[in-house]
């Protein structure tokens, strides 16, 4: 009975809970970066070690246990910027997040209110939409805001004497997070060269993410709609609205998660 009485699986249940949560939480944090890339990158070191220890590979194994020995510091080295990054963003949110919602549909009617606006006035812009994979990394190319999505927002931040009009316009989460974002342009030479950089640049972020981009030309003033690595050239309003929402329609696995932060 002395054992029973002693026996306390409920802190432990409980502190098993706390941990998986936490590292649970971290892995949202990270998710989508490139710190996640690296952290797999520990993982085949780890594997090569364990192999190199039971294949007897002296040499690899004295390497890898040397490297592994200052593994804290070269974490804090390498990902010191992703540290800080999390840190920020716990102190800003709350750990648990937050079950207030915005309205999906409304969001991305004003998108395309923008889009439209501006294609009317023949003023260039690209407007990213996050999904699933995170955009925290271009985020820190950019300019950070923390702005209400809405079609005079969007509109201003293109205008050609703003400051934020030359680049990527990032939504996340519900709101605006950055302007004056530069995105990586697409490489593949199977597309018509006569495209321009913010074409290339939608088609090539959304070749390494799952983000859907509307460009607007400025020369042509024409709407297009970018996802998985696929244009969609000169849609029409209607066209457009029906895609978008198909694209982020609620239930889907990925769709926009707009949640108030």
């Amino acid at each position: 009975m002395e054992v029973f009485k002693d026996f306390s699986w409920w802190r432990d249940t409980l502190d098993i809970l706390v941990v998986a949560f936490i590292i649970y939480r971290i892995i949202l944090l990270i998710k989508g970066t490139r710190a996640l890339q690296m952290l797999n990158g520990f993982a085949v070191v780890f594997i090569f070690y364990f192999i190199a220890q039971k294949m007897e590979f002296m040499t690899l194994h004295w390497i890898l246990t040397n490297f592994l020995s200052s593994i804290i510091l070269i974490i804090i080295v390498i990902f010191q910027h992703d540290i800080r990054r999390a840190l920020t963003h716990v102190g800003m949110v709350p750990f648990f997040g937050s079950s207030e919602t915005i309205d999906e549909a409304a969001i991305l009617d004003e998108v395309l209110k923008a889009a439209v606006s501006l294609s009317n006035r023949k003023i260039g812009a690209l407007i990213v939409l996050e999904r699933e994979v995170g955009l925290e990394d271009y985020l820190d190319i950019g300019v950070k805001l923390d702005s209400l999505v809405n079609k005079e927002m969007l509109q201003s931040i293109f205008l050609p004497n703003s400051p934020l009009h030359d680049g990527a316009v990032i939504i996340q989460q519900g709101r605006i997070t950055a302007g004056s974002t530069l995105l990586p342009l697409t490489k593949n030479p199977v597309f018509d060269k006569s495209l321009g950089t913010r074409h290339r640049a939608a088609i090539g972020l959304t070749e390494e993410t799952d983000a859907v981009v509307v460009v607007v030309s400025e020369e042509r003033g024409r709407v297009s709609l970018v996802e998985g690595g696929r244009i969609s050239k000169d849609m029409e309003t209607e066209a457009l609205r029906e895609t978008l929402h198909k694209h982020f329609k609620k239930g889907k696995q990925k769709g926009l998660a707009f949640a108030k932060v």
